[in-house]
């Protein structure tokens, strides 16, 4: 047995001595040790071919089953080309937008969702300063309020590239006032800020009460939105909405984002407290629009009409 296993072993005189050989027992085969001994060590880095070849080699000159490393091979190389055939299918057949994107791309959301007036007075309250008939985008100044659970959700906007914010007073003046207000900063934001007014002084204060807020400057005109709760812990410069107060209107102009003193000399107020259970749809006409609104300017040109149409005795 010795002798056959020599004979079918590759290069027999090539078998080092060492590692020294165990003495011959019984059912002991040569054939293994020798072949282990004779063929050449296996490198991990080798590629598919050369695992392929190195198996023949072994094969041929053992006369025994081949080496699993061809089937390997050629295992890897049909798993090349089905991974091959898959990615082209996967990029140029399925996947492939229009544009070049292995995947489809989202389209554009607008940051920022229009304020609809079609709902005042009816699912929200709001109030509108300027011309008469004018919308969220052409009044001077828009405020709209809706109660959505525990929270007042507030929408503004005025013409200004400044800031535009709501005070909620308990009279109609300016001083002691919690104030909300939307700021345009120098990096194109638009930030809600907490005040409250000293005297005619408007201090920020860090507490701020505002939430899910969300803001747009566009054609110079800043407009905001955000949530506040309806009721909040006992604090002298935020008060409960869930009470009826005075809403105070202002906007203005805005350096490196802080406001300064708004546009107008007396801002509008609200004729009567405003309570955020009960929707209405209220115009104020702007100091443009005053004069031929008020009854006394009527009655003036009704009389001057009638003395240009009788004439003079």
């Amino acid at each position: 047995r010795e002798q056959g296993g020599r004979q079918g072993g590759v290069g027999a005189a090539a078998v080092p001595p060492w590692p020294p050989r165990p003495p011959p027992g019984p059912g002991f085969r040569w054939g293994p040790w020798l072949l282990l001994l004779a063929s050449p060590p296996a490198s991990s880095w080798g590629s598919p071919a050369e695992e392929g070849g190195g198996g023949a080699r072994a094969a041929g000159g053992g006369g025994r089953e081949a080496d699993p490393g061809g089937a390997q091979a050629d295992e890897q190389q049909h798993h090349d080309s089905s991974y091959g055939t898959f990615a082209s299918e996967f990029y140029d057949m399925r996947f492939l937008s229009e544009e070049g994107y292995p995947f489809p791309t989202a389209p554009p959301v607008d940051p920022f969702a229009r304020i609809r007036v079609d709902d005042c007075g009816k699912t929200k309250g709001c109030f509108r300063y300027g011309k008469p008939g004018c919308n969220a985008e052409t009044c001077d100044y828009f405020l709209s309020y809706r109660r959505i659970g525990t929270d007042i959700e507030f929408e503004l906007s005025a013409q200004t590239d400044g800031w535009v914010a709501v005070g909620f007073s308990s009279d109609k003046k300016m001083g002691g006032d919690d104030v909300m207000a939307c700021v345009h900063d120098d990096n194109g934001r638009v930030r809600i800020h907490h005040f409250y007014n000293v005297g005619q002084w408007a201090k920020e204060i860090q507490r701020n009460p505002a939430r899910d807020e969300e803001g747009i400057f566009e054609n110079n005109r800043v407009t905001c939105r955000f949530k506040r709760p309806v009721k909040v812990p006992r604090d002298e410069t935020i008060v409960d909405l869930h009470l009826s107060w005075y809403y105070l209107f202002a906007w203005g102009p805005a350096i490196q984002g802080s406001i300064t003193r708004h546009d107008i000399d007396s801002p509008p107020v609200s004729e009567r407290v405003v309570s955020i259970y009960k929707y209405e749809d209220i115009f104020m006409p702007s100091a443009a629009y005053q004069t031929f609104s008020s009854p006394f300017c009527l009655l003036l040109i009704v009389a001057l009409t009638f003395y240009l149409l009788m004439g003079t005795p």
